[in-house]
């Protein structure tokens, strides 16, 4: 799709599937509301959209989608702007998810630009550059272990350190660290290889990703 009027064809195309049939998923999912049992967080890259990639119904997945798949963590509500924040707390606090997912890819744009540094903005401060410092220990944390690796293995490597230092930023909200303590609520890293089309979960026992 390249147009606003293939868009709005597209639309037509979900009416005609979804809102069709008297008891059609949306209807209910309005009667009822939603109730999710999963929060992602994903990825703005327009490859890797977790519906589409997990194969889900509507009303399945609570999704936040932000720059390289990045939490932060828990700060002052006094300042800033807080969206990925303000989004876990109503999916853990108000929907009761039971599992959130951090949701990398290959090939990320945010964490390509972040290795890259200063160079990538020419020397500028930008909305990208300070968004990526989440990530900053993720980077030198692999700058420090294959500092000879190719800028290939270096971005995967990147990749999948995000995923667990977003981890480790979910557990310093209080209402989630209270959920994980309880058992009641359950958090995951997993890796989507846009390129093989594989699927790569964290395991805490091996320390590594392997493929699902």
């Amino acid at each position: 799709m390249t147009s606003p009027s293939d868009l709005i064809q597209g639309f037509h195309r979900f009416r005609e599937e979804h809102f069709a049939d008297e008891d059609a998923l949306y209807k209910q999912l309005v009667h009822e509301g939603q109730t999710p049992k999963i929060l992602v967080v994903a990825c703005c890259d327009s490859r890797v959209d977790p519906a589409l990639v997990l194969d889900c119904a509507p009303g399945d997945l609570f999704v936040i989608r932000n720059v390289a798949n990045l939490v932060p963590p828990a700060e002052s509500r006094g300042s800033g702007r807080h969206g990925t924040s303000a989004a876990l707390e109503y999916g853990v606090r108000i929907l009761g998810v039971e599992h959130i997912i951090i949701l990398g890819h290959a090939h990320c744009g945010g964490i390509s630009s972040l290795l890259k540094g200063v160079d990538a903005t020419n020397g500028q401060e930008t909305y990208i550059n300070s968004w990526m410092r989440l990530a900053e220990q993720a980077q030198k944390k692999v700058q420090s272990e294959i500092p000879e690796a190719s800028v290939e293995d270096r971005e995967r490597a990147c990749e999948q350190q995000a995923i667990l230092s977003s981890l480790e930023n979910l557990m310093t909200f209080e209402w989630i660290s209270e959920g994980v303590a309880t058992g009641k609520l359950a958090l995951h890293g997993w890796y989507f290889d846009i390129e093989h089309g594989q699927l790569l979960r964290y395991d805490p026992t091996t320390r590594g990703f392997a493929a699902v």
